[in-house]
């Protein structure tokens, strides 16, 4: 098939088929290379992930859907998992047995927060920092607040003895929270008549009567907490010693509801209401893959950036007021802000360049050494078609000395020899010495006519 092209694309080809058998060893090494790079890297994310969120139709499980609307960009499913809160996210992700990478946690939402974590050394997590602030509502009727003074006002938790109480369900992590709060004021629990209600049935059953007070976190902006300022006979627990709880509780920040923002027309509330608020952060697991903790700070950082009834824009995502250590992805993002590559690739191919650029300097900075090799060898390649006719025309030079052969069989013999010499190809870098072997190929057919 090459002797029927023209000659020179048949030398282009010879020449290039020479060069990547040069270069065959070199290839293969750097291809072996990237190949265990990439494999130990691991730098493409799974396509899957599961999220755990909160009960049904609560902002943890709404919060949820926009994660995954936003991660479906990228291709990446986002499974929601729901829970019955904080504290059940936390030790779902603790344990190795579920198949849970991230969650939603509420700070001082777990009861036993080192002792978990101590118990559960195995499976360490991280924090992708603070999303928003969830203050503590604590409503109550305001005929059992009779009982206590003409104004029939809440004023102090250490109030709340012997009132029936609704404190979260359980895995909610309001339970562990308010517990805290009882503590500081040196309220044990078993003084309240405590209920483990969902929220919506516990707000029932305070309408109704059956209970004094619950007590549940949520964003202002959750349709519950809207009802419940605007209902009467309903009052809400204003924390005035904010500033000290957050002294005392590290994961708690003093917030204020502004006047009026309830409803402006009728001026709800009717002055600014003190109360503590617990920040809620996106907690995963370790071993999460990193590029996967990279969109989710992306993600937080488009779907929490905004204003809130209690935070200005910019506030949030945020690494502050996060009980977990935080991820090196989310550091890296607050500090410089998204991958510079993701701004004009797409996101597979500069998340592929961003975790392997390292290895790859490094791959590069071992084969340039090796690929001093490559041209010598090329160069051997290429001249060892000329140099292996050498061996017949010396063999013949030979037989004519030792007059071992007639010359005609050796005259017969150097004809098909620079016959085969005609059809050697190589590159015109190489073409000298192509034509010195058929010099040396005339100056032995004329040794053989002289000595006729």
């Amino acid at each position: 098939m090459l002797a029927r092209m023209p000659r020179l694309i048949r030398n282009t080809l010879l020449s290039v088929r020479d060069l990547i058998a040069a270069a065959g060893p070199f290839i293969l090494i750097a291809l072996l290379l990237l190949a265990c790079a990439y494999y130990f890297l691991d730098p493409t994310p799974p396509k899957r992930v599961v999220l755990a969120t909160g009960p049904e139709q609560s902002d943890y499980a709404e919060l949820g859907k926009r994660y995954a609307a936003e991660l479906k960009r990228y291709g990446i499913e986002v499974v929601l998992k729901p829970t019955q809160g904080s504290s059940e996210n936390r030790r779902l992700l603790h344990n190795a047995a579920q198949d849970v990478d991230l969650g939603f946690v509420r700070g001082g939402s777990s009861e036993a927060t080192r002792a978990a974590d101590e118990e559960n050394k195995g499976l360490p997590l991280v924090s992708l920092g603070s999303l928003y602030l969830e203050p503590v509502w604590l409503f109550y009727r305001s005929d059992a607040a009779k009982r206590l003074n003409h104004e029939a006002t809440l004023k102090q938790l250490a109030e709340l003895r012997g009132w029936r109480v609704n404190v979260g369900a359980r895995g909610s992590g309001v339970t562990g929270l308010f517990g805290k709060l009882l503590q500081a004021n040196g309220v044990a629990r078993d003084k309240l008549k405590e209920s483990r209600l969902q929220q919506t049935p516990a707000v029932v059953a305070l309408l109704a009567g059956e209970l004094d007070a619950v007590v549940f976190a949520a964003a202002p902006e959750s349709l519950m907490v809207q009802m419940l300022l605007q209902t009467p006979g309903i009052k809400l627990f204003e924390f005035v010693q904010a500033q000290a709880y957050a002294r005392r509780l590290p994961f708690l920040d003093a917030v204020a509801l502004p006047r009026g923002v309830v409803d402006l027309a009728r001026d709800l509330p009717a002055h600014d209401v003190p109360l503590v608020a617990a920040t809620t952060t996106l907690a995963a697991r370790e071993d999460t893959h990193p590029a996967l903790l990279q969109l989710f700070v992306q993600a937080a950082h488009d779907i929490h950036g905004g204003t809130s009834w209690l935070a200005q824009a910019g506030r949030f995502p945020s690494p502050q007021n996060t009980e977990l250590p935080l991820a090196k992805e989310a550091e890296r993002y607050y500090r410089n802000g998204p991958p510079l590559l993701q701004r004009y690739l797409p996101f597979w191919l500069a998340n592929l360049i961003d975790r392997m650029w390292v290895v790859l300097v490094s791959i590069i900075a071992v084969l340039i050494p090796l690929s001093r090799v490559v041209p010598p060898l090329y160069a051997f390649r290429v001249r060892s078609r000329v140099f292996r006719w050498y061996r017949q025309l010396r063999d013949i030079e030979e037989s004519l000395s030792a007059q071992s052969t007639s010359r005609s069989e050796l005259l017969e013999n150097l004809s098909k020899l620079e016959a085969r010499a005609q059809n050697v190809s190589v590159p015109l870098s190489y073409a000298d010495e192509l034509y010195e072997l058929r010099s040396h190929i005339q100056m032995v057919r004329a040794r053989l006519s002289s000595s006729n």
